[in-house]
């Protein structure tokens, strides 16, 4: 199996919202992160047909 690939930490979420004038939680980055990797998942397997 794969290792999973974590490219951003929630709390590099957060500064990345912050500099773009959002405000959020550590609570609130780590679901941000979940959702949007279950979207990119969800992409890719409707594009290779898994």
């Amino acid at each position: 199996m794969l290792k999973e690939r974590r490219p951003f930490t929630p709390e590099e979420t957060v500064e990345i919202l912050k500099k773009h004038g959002e405000i959020v939680t550590i609570e609130e980055a780590k679901l941000i992160l979940e959702f949007l990797r279950n979207l990119a998942k969800l992409a890719l397997e409707q594009y290779f047909g898994r």
